[in-house]
């Protein structure tokens, strides 16, 4: 799914065909989908010149083969492209594998950029197909570019058409159903796409909701080969959020634009979301549950995975392109503000650090894709003026402490999660004993008491919890001082995620 607007940007095979208008004798595809590429450029090859030419494909097992017929001696990329340049008339090639050949061999990379002068004008092109871009420095201005995107909405909704009546019957898949599976598939090859489809009808004969789990499950897979993106299950609701009612009025007049038909109505999709505040106050909570209620797979980026690998600029970039390529979809990152700081005041650190920010804040700005950030920080004092400004984000919340109503809120969602009798507790002097407690302390509180209740074969009691209560020193009270300074920078800064009482 691709925001509307005037200007539509062209698929793959479009994108082929403009760079033969313009004459570029050597193509480099970049994509995953030999398979989608191979069949664009043989189309082409019937059909872009008055008669149909010769199409070849190459690899470095099986050589040159064009159509039928195995060119005998083209194992060798160097005389492949020699072979390539003998051949009479014009003439499509496919060279699957030469550019993980070119690296070392410098004769191969002479002989393409002699070949783009000697073919060049003669109706003959040379494309090369990688899922990686690896490209020698000669050769930049011989070779046009081009990122073959992963099939779109109508793409999948033919290839559902096709397998859903191989599978499901001549009756197939319903249409409402269709296209909420096009949603979800969205980021997928045609390949991974026939395989989850055949998966989920393989066990179940109609579409359901655990039909689009294992869709998640399959985006998962994907997720994981990234190495810095871990897939978050959709098990948070905001019914397990007790208070937040000013954002939770935000998400949920937000619920309905990350579908077909809002984008298909011109809505504008959400860019993302910052919440600000102390620790344990509810934002990863509230992250989750953006994901169940949205209807949207969460992956977390690990900034600690991204600052240990070789080159961690190139792996940032590479997880928001894979994030891309999953869309629609949730990215979170957690403590934003040591991502783009590295946990030190403005002024000094990693320079890789300023460039990654860089990238970042230009990503934001400018994608199309439907991917809706979620970011959290604790140390907001350390983010720069310029990324909590407007057009970065839709809107910034700061999550203070519970009050009173939210704290009976939090105790409500607790207890019932461990099967507490409401009967037996009094909520609101529970949440007049916990002033200055956060959420994550209350939910200590009230798991303690259930496992030394558990402990002693006994139900959980409003004695246990109030105990453990008197017990507890609230990370306010050591912290008062920052907790201040906090609530200070944030007052003119953010809007409050807590309805006022």
């Amino acid at each position: 799914m691709e925001r509307m607007s005037a200007t539509v940007a062209p698929r793959g095979p479009e994108r082929i065909r403009r760079a033969l208008s313009g004459g570029y004798p050597i193509v480099y595809i970049r994509s995953w989908e030999e398979g989608r590429v191979e069949r664009a450029v043989s189309s082409l090859a019937q059909k872009y010149f008055d008669r149909a030419v010769p199409f070849g494909v190459w690899t470095c097992v099986d050589g040159l083969r064009v159509g039928e017929e195995r060119w005998a001696e083209t194992t060798d990329p160097l005389r492949a492209l020699e072979a390539v340049l003998e051949s009479p008339g014009p003439g499509f090639y496919l060279m699957k594998d030469l550019p993980a050949a070119m690296p070392g061999r410098p004769d191969v990379v002479r002989r393409l950029r002699d070949l783009y002068r000697q073919i060049r004008g003669r109706g003959k092109f040379v494309f090369l197909l990688s899922p990686r871009l690896i490209l020698p420095e000669d050769l930049k201005k011989e070779v046009y570019l081009i990122d073959f995107d992963l099939p779109d909405d109508a793409e999948i909704l033919f290839i559902l058409g096709l397998l859903g009546k191989r599978l499901g019957g001549e009756a197939g898949i319903p249409e409402a159903d269709a296209k909420r599976f096009a949603t979800a598939l969205k980021g997928l090859t045609s390949d991974e796409i026939e395989h989850v489809v055949t998966k989920v009808f393989s066990r179940r004969g109609a579409f359901d909701e655990s039909a689009y789990d294992d869709i998640l499950l399959e985006k998962e897979q994907a997720s994981r080969k990234e190495g810095v993106l871990e897939f978050i299950p959709p098990r948070i609701t905001l019914e397990d959020i007790g208070g937040l009612e000013n954002l939770k009025d935000w998400l949920r007049k937000r619920q309905s634009l990350f579908t077909r038909e809002a984008v298909e109505a011109g809505m504008p999709v959400p860019k993302g979301l910052l919440m600000m505040g102390m620790s344990g106050c509810g934002k990863s909570l509230s992250v989750k549950a953006i994901s169940t209620l949205w209807n949207l797979p969460l992956f977390r980026l690990d900034m600690n995975l991204v600052f240990g690998t070789e080159n961690p600029e190139a792996t940032f970039h590479r997880a928001l392109t894979s994030v891309e390529g999953l869309s629609p979809a949730l990215l979170w990152i957690d403590e934003i503000e040591m991502a783009i700081t590295g946990g030190r005041e403005a002024g000094g650190g990693d320079p890789a650090l300023g460039r990654i920010f860089s990238t970042f804040l230009t990503w934001m700005q400018e994608k199309d894709a439907l991917v809706f950030v979620a970011a959290t920080a604790n140390r907001i004092q350390l983010l720069p003026a310029e990324f909590i400004r407007k057009g970065r984000f839709d809107q910034v919340f700061f999550l203070d402490l519970p009050n009173e109503v939210e704290r009976k809120a939090v105790f409500t969602v607790y207890l019932r999660k461990r099967k507490a009798d409401m009967n037996k507790f009094d909520v609101v002097f529970l949440s007049k004993a916990t002033k200055g407690f956060n959420g994550a302390e209350i939910e200590s509180v009230v798991q303690s008491a259930a496992i030394e209740a558990f402990a002693e074969k006994r139900a959980m009691t409003e004695e246990d919890v109030s105990r453990l209560i008197t017990n507890t020193v609230p990370l306010s009270r050591t912290m008062d001082e920052q907790i201040k300074a906090i609530k200070s920078w944030a007052h003119d800064r953010a809007l409050s995620a807590s309805k006022a009482v």
